[in-house]
């Protein structure tokens, strides 16, 4: 994994700011204050609100936390991520059947 701390706050505020979204367009599920509180890394989002928001910015959930855990957005931070994803999840399900 990576080395850097995780930042959901540039995570929604990339996929946001990409998406050419307000913090008000995104306040729809929630106030525009929870949007900048995020954003400024205060608060965590539950894992139902990262679903909420992902499906506003028209993207997989897993985008938002893979961004979240790449220490940045190069290529091959993500790929990186994905292949030790992949990896963990190969074997979970070979331990469990």
């Amino acid at each position: 994994m990576t080395s850097k701390k995780p930042s959901f706050a540039t995570a929604l505020r990339g996929a946001r700011v990409a998406r050419g979204l307000s913090q008000e367009a995104l306040g729809e599920l929630s106030s525009r204050t929870y949007v900048s509180t995020l954003e400024r890394g205060l608060k965590s989002p539950t894992l139902h609100k990262v679903e909420q928001f992902a499906l506003m910015l028209q993207l997989h959930p897993l985008t938002l936390l893979v961004m979240t855990y790449a220490s940045s957005i190069s290529a091959s931070d993500v790929d990186q991520v994905l292949a030790e994803v992949r990896t963990e999840l190969q074997a979970i399900r070979r331990a469990t059947g």
